[in-house]
C-alpha cells in the first residue's frame, strides 16, 4: 500500500487535533475535536476555513489554448473575461464526466484549471491524450502551490481585516492575483459550501503563515472534510463519484447548463445532446425522509416495492432537522410522488423533492 501523501498543512492539523483520514490518496482532516456539527454551523453562522492544498492545479497557455479548453470542456470558454472563474465538466466521450472542475482567466495568455483531488492522475492522463495536435503547453502546477478555502458570512471581513487581503470588489466568480512580497497569490470568490467565501492559492510558505493568521485570530473555526461535505449537500452541489461519475452524465445530474451546445463542438457533445433531446432513463433528484432515520450512499430505492434507483448521498441536515438524500432514479419519477428508502432491513417513505434544500448566501 503506497504512503499517504500530505498537504504542507498535515502538522497543524496535527496540532489542532484532526481526526485524519485517507481522502483519495490524501492525509487529510475529517473533523476537528469540536466535531462536524459544530464546525458545519461555525461555517454557516460565521467563518469556517479549510485546508484544499489536496486539488489538482493546471496551467495552460499556448497558441491553441481557448481551442483545447473548448474541445476539453463542456462550457464556453469564450464567455470568460479576465479575472473570472467558471464552474466546468470534464465529459468523455460517451458524455459522463471525468471530472468537475473550476476554470480560471487571468491575463491574456494564462488559464488555471482546477481539478479534485482524487482524479489528478486520472485528469492529467486525460487531458495530455486530449491536447494531441493542439499547439499548447500543459503545467501540472499543483505542488508549487498551497490552497486555503475561507468560508461563511463572516469571511469578507476575515480576508480584510485578519489577511489584509482587498477582497470587496470581488463578487462570486471572480478572481484576481496580487503580489505580496515579490510571491503572486491568487484570490477567488469562490467555494464548495453554499456560503460567502474565497479561495486562496499561494506558495506553500504563504498559505502556511495565513492558516496560522487565521487560527491565532480567534475569529475562525478549522473545518475538516465532514463538513465540507455536509454543507456541499445542503446546497445541492455535487461530489464527483456521488452526483457526478463515469457512469452518472451532467444531464442525468440535472446540470445540462453547464453543457454549452451551441459550441462547435466538444468531447462528448453528440452523447449528451442525444441524453438532453431524447431523455435518460435515470436521473438524480431529492428525497425528503418523513421519518429521522438517515439514508446512506448506496441504499435502495422503492417504489410500491419495486427498485427504482439507489442514494447517492443521504443525511440528517445540520441546518435543517431533516432527513434528505440524493437518489439516482428512474426518470419517471416526478417531484411530489412517493417513495421508500431500504435501511438495513426496513423501508421509510419519502417523498421526491428537488436537490437544494438550504439556500445559497453568495455575493453576486
Amino acid at each position: 500500500m503506497s504512503e499517504l501523501k500530505r498537504t504542507i498543512l498535515y502538522q497543524a492539523h496535527l496540532d489542532a487535533g484532526a481526526t485524519m483520514v485517507d481522502f483519495g490518496g490524501w492525509d487529510m482532516p475529517i473533523q476537528y475535536p469540536d466535531g462536524i456539527v459544530a464546525e458545519h454551523l461555525y461555517c454557516r453562522r460565521h467563518c469556517g476555513i479549510f485546508d484544499v492544498s489536496h486539488m489538482g492545479r493546471i496551467d495552460v497557455e499556448g497558441k491553441d489554448m481557448v481551442a483545447f479548453l473548448q474541445h476539453v470542456l463542456s462550457s464556453n470558454v469564450l464567455a470568460l473575461d479576465i479575472n473570472q472563474a467558471q464552474y466546468c465538466i470534464i465529459p468523455d466521450a460517451n458524455g459522463c464526466a471525468i471530472d468537475d472542475a473550476y476554470l480560471y482567466r487571468f491575463e491574456e495568455g494564462k488559464y488555471f484549471l482546477v481539478i479534485n483531488a482524487a482524479n489528478i492522475d486520472k485528469d492529467m492522463e486525460w487531458i495530455m491524450t486530449s491536447a494531441e495536435g493542439f499547439n499548447v503547453n500543459i503545467d501540472h502546477c499543483s505542488e508549487r502551490y498551497g490552497q486555503l478555502a475561507v468560508q461563511g458570512p463572516e469571511a469578507e471581513t476575515v480576508m480584510e481585516e485578519v489577511l489584509q487581503i482587498p477582497c470587496k470588489d470581488l463578487v462570486f466568480y471572480t478572481a484576481k492575483t496580487l503580489n505580496v512580497d515579490g510571491v503572486e497569490v491568487i484570490v477567488s470568490r469562490t467555494g464548495y459550501t453554499g456560503e460567502d467565501g474565497f479561495e486562496i492559492y499561494g506558495s506553500h510558505e504563504y498559505i502556511v503563515n495565513q492558516w496560522d493568521k487565521l487560527m491565532e485570530s480567534g475569529r475562525c473555526k478549522p473545518c475538516g472534510l465532514g463538513c465540507r461535505d455536509t454543507l456541499r449537500f445542503e446546497v445541492g452541489l455535487p461530489l464527483y463519484g456521488d452526483e457526478l461519475s463515469q457512469d452518472i452524465s451532467p444531464v442525468m445530474a440535472g446540470f445540462s447548463m453547464f453543457c454549452k451546445f451551441d459550441k462547435p463542438e466538444f468531447i462528448g457533445k453528440e452523447a449528451l445532446l442525444k441524453q438532453k433531446t431524447e431523455g435518460v432513463a435515470r436521473r438524480l433528484r431529492g428525497l425528503m425522509l418523513d421519518d429521522r432515520a438517515v439514508p446512506r450512499h448506496g441504499y435502495k430505492v422503492l417504489k410500491d416495492g419495486v427498485e427504482v434507483g439507489e442514494v447517492t448521498t443521504g443525511y440528517r441536515l445540520i441546518s435543517v432537522d431533516q432527513s434528505c438524500a440524493v437518489a439516482l432514479v428512474d426518470s419517471s419519477l416526478k417531484l411530489g410522488d412517493r417513495v421508500e428508502v431500504q435501511i438495513r432491513k426496513k423501508t421509510f417513505p419519502a417523498t421526491i423533492v428537488k436537490k437544494k434544500f438550504y439556500d445559497k448566501h453568495y455575493k453576486k
